[in-house]
């Protein structure tokens, strides 16, 4: 027992060690800015997070669902506006430098343009905390159904990855990602805000069927970067390439599985607008939709 005990402790000890070390490396661009320098904030938050998933559905239970539309509006529009300004920063920030979009290694260097897309980083690190009222948003309005693994594994994880990403790479080819994503939550939260307008709005929100391919085609590039990263030998950290590889096979597996359910097993019934669990999507009965279509016609 005591020898077990003490072959625990020294593997803890060589853990911490190690983060210790990991601390070392870090960025120091971004040393001292919010929540970045222990991942202390993060875990709680998340956590925070993954409570209020588990206890939200059971306090709701035997309430009235809230409406919420004069909260959705303001919200939706307001992370559309963050993402447009996520986007547009790191759009100009690395045409200036003239980034690569196949391999862009790290630089620790702090010219204005390097530190507008660190600051930029750190945005859209931050942004996935605020992506959490999504989830709130479901549990008050009594959106069971939205609340999937999927929705849940997206929400958690994108949270502590992006602590990863601003802690140690702020800059380098960690732009694309975020810049590609921050582009696509513009039409996302832009249509969810509008869509709480009712059918009067979203027949005019031709957008709406384009979301969920832009997403596929997101996974499937990254994927195809982080392989092409490793072939080629990019200079960018090689666990990140790895972690990105993973990352997104797991999203394009469980995102593979809501598609089949529901084309497949849900017949007509298609929800647009996916963002692998992201917002306020409604679920849409096709032969009704067309149905509205012809008499608007």
């Amino acid at each position: 027992m005591t020898q077990a005990l003490n072959s625990s402790q020294t593997v803890f000890h060589q853990i911490y060690d190690y983060y210790l070390w990991t601390l070392t490396l870090s960025d120091e661009r971004t040393r001292g800015w919010a929540l970045v320098d222990s991942p202390i904030p993060t875990l709680l938050f998340t956590a925070l997070y993954l409570f209020i998933v588990w206890i939200g559905p059971k306090y709701m239970e035997k309430r009235e669902p809230f409406k919420l539309s004069l909260l959705l509006v303001p919200y939706n529009m307001s992370m559309a506006v963050l993402n447009f300004y996520i986007a547009i920063q790191l759009l100009t920030a690395s045409t200036r430098l003239r980034y690569s979009y196949i391999c862009e290694p790290c630089r620790p260097k702090h010219n204005p343009d390097e530190l507008q897309i660190a600051n930029a980083v750190w945005w859209y690190y931050f942004s996935k905390l605020l992506e959490f009222c999504d989830t709130f948003f479901f549990i008050l309005r009594k959106k069971k159904n939205q609340l999937s693994f999927l929705h849940v594994y997206h929400h958690s994880t994108m949270f502590l990855l992006w602590w990863i990403g601003i802690k140690w790479v702020p800059s380098g080819s960690t732009f694309l990602p975020a810049m590609v994503n921050s582009s696509i939550h513009v039409l996302l939260y832009a249509y969810y805000g509008l869509s709480v307008f009712g059918p009067s709005v979203t027949k005019y929100l031709w957008w709406k069927k384009y979301l969920t391919i832009l997403q596929l085609i997101q996974f499937t590039c990254a994927l195809v970067l982080g392989v092409n990263g490793i072939r080629t030998g990019c200079e960018f950290p090689l666990w990140m390439h790895y972690t990105l590889i993973f990352y997104m096979l797991s999203f394009i597996a469980l995102f593979g599985n809501f598609y089949v359910k529901a084309y497949m097993d849900k017949g007509n019934q298609v929800f647009f607008g996916m963002d692998v669990g992201c917002g306020q999507g409604n679920t849409y009965d096709n032969k009704l939709l067309h149905g509205q279509e012809k008499k608007t016609n």
